[in-house]
């Protein structure tokens, strides 16, 4: 293997540059991200290649030293301080990230987990024309259609069209006068009017009236030509249209919807959420939020935290809050509720509203007023993620009780996480249920 393929082999590794996507969000560093730029590490690797050295030392073929010369001293280089082992650095490495934005990171995350959501717009914010796919029975003559009016008269011209030879073939039957051949031709569905059989027969000689002796004879002897026949062999020198044919082509009238979407974040802050479960509550929502972003023509969020008590926090704050109290979850999602119906209503939002915690709460707080709640609050998804990185604690049981009740309803999911290793897991558990 020469030195070009090796260079090659190294920019094959360069190329595969990102920080696989599950990792990155398991065990990456999100908060390098921004909420519309996301970093993912890059895996650099250096090329090799070779240093001309300007130092002029000596060395074998250069010079003409005396057999037995010493050995010179070795002289200090540039930068060296005499320090063995040398001091250590002050600055940090060179680390490199790639950059992608929301939509780059949902449309990644579906290929990663194979999702496929569709965003779903509410409010209409204008009605533009389409394709030409309508027609109506009036109009411009300019949107005149046409090919569908040539149509319509060609399958007339095929249905009614009649071979007049054959016609008058059957004239010449001894016996069969105009009114005979005209009922003949009927049975036969020939579409020939009784005056133009009256007016042919009318210009038969009296020798030609006679030329078959039975109407099975002549049937037997002439092959009619049919009218697909006819046009091949003639041509079409003419088309019957009708006024009722006229059709004039409309555009489709299509409404353009504006996706938005609203995201509550909720997390409980309470004396039990330490820092691992902390972590891992940012470690699953940051991730939704860039997707559902991504997805959403215009996306925004609400942050709340909670105790006993909710209020509403800004991003920044959300995950690093911790208060000393005890856990009241109902009373985030009345605050949620009352925000979602004062700035974001549901006829022109999308909502997801997604909680956090360790699962522990007041008692019957669930059952009594949380459950409750979840059903009154129109929204896309509710979803609850517990973080329980230590194991399960006895009264930590709201999790399985809002997964039991709701069961397989399409717009509630529940997440357990336990470590990073979980993060994916509930991640797609999530969206998967949206995407049903």
């Amino acid at each position: 293997m020469g030195l070009r393929d090796d260079l090659e082999r190294y920019r094959e590794v360069g190329e595969q540059r990102r920080e696989d996507l599950s990792d990155f969000i398991q065990y990456g560093d999100l908060g390098r991200s921004l909420p519309d730029e996301i970093h993912v590490p890059i895996k650099i690797v250096d090329l090799p290649e070779f240093e001309y050295d300007q130092r002029d030392q000596g060395g074998i073929g250069q010079g003409d030293p005396d057999v037995g010369d010493p050995v010179g001293e070795p002289q200090p280089q540039p930068g060296d301080d005499g320090d063995e082992d040398g001091d250590p650095g002050d600055e940090g490495g060179e680390h490199g990230y790639y950059e992608m934005d929301p939509e780059e990171f949902a449309e990644e995350l579906d290929d990663e987990l194979g999702l496929d959501l569709e965003p779903k717009g509410k409010e209409v914010i204008e009605e533009v024309e389409g394709d030409f796919t309508d027609v109506t029975k009036t109009g411009p003559d300019s949107t005149l259609d046409f090919e569908r009016m040539f149509k319509e008269g060609l399958k007339r011209k095929l249905a009614m069209d009649f071979d007049p030879d054959y016609i008058r073939e059957a004239m010449k039957v001894d016996g069969m006068g105009p009114q005979k051949v005209f009922e003949w031709a009927r049975e036969k569905n020939l579409t020939v009017s009784k005056h133009w059989v009256e007016e042919a027969y009318a210009d038969l000689d009296d020798e030609e009236k006679t030329k078959w002796p039975s109407i099975e004879e002549m049937e037997e002897s002439v092959e009619p030509t049919s009218t697909a026949q006819m046009i091949q062999q003639e041509g079409i020198k003419h088309v019957p249209f009708r006024r009722e044919d006229e059709r004039y082509r409309y555009p489709e009238i299509v409404e353009e919807r504006e996706k938005n979407v609203v995201v509550v974040n909720i997390r409980d802050v309470s004396g039990s959420m330490r820092e691992k479960k902390r972590e891992l509550v940012e470690r699953t929502f940051t991730p939704l939020d860039w997707y559902l972003t991504g997805k959403y023509d215009n996306a925004e969020f609400v942050y709340i935290a909670h105790d006993a008590e909710a209020w509403r926090v800004e991003r920044n704050d959300f995950f690093g809050i911790r208060s000393g109290g005890g856990t009241k979850i109902s009373s985030a999602y009345e605050l949620a509720s009352q925000i979602l119906d004062a700035e974001y209503p549901w006829s022109e939002w999308n909502r997801y509203v997604f909680a956090a915690g360790d699962s522990e709460n007041s008692r019957n707080d669930t059952e009594e007023n949380v459950i409750p709640l979840m059903e009154e609050v129109p929204a896309n998804l509710h979803a609850y993620v517990e973080t329980q990185p230590d194991g399960r604690a006895i009264n930590a049981t709201h999790a399985e009780e809002v997964e039991e009740y709701f069961g397989d309803a399409d717009n509630v999911a529940v997440g357990y996480v336990n470590g990073p290793e979980d993060v994916t897991d509930a991640i797609y558990e999530i969206l998967s249920t949206e995407e049903s």
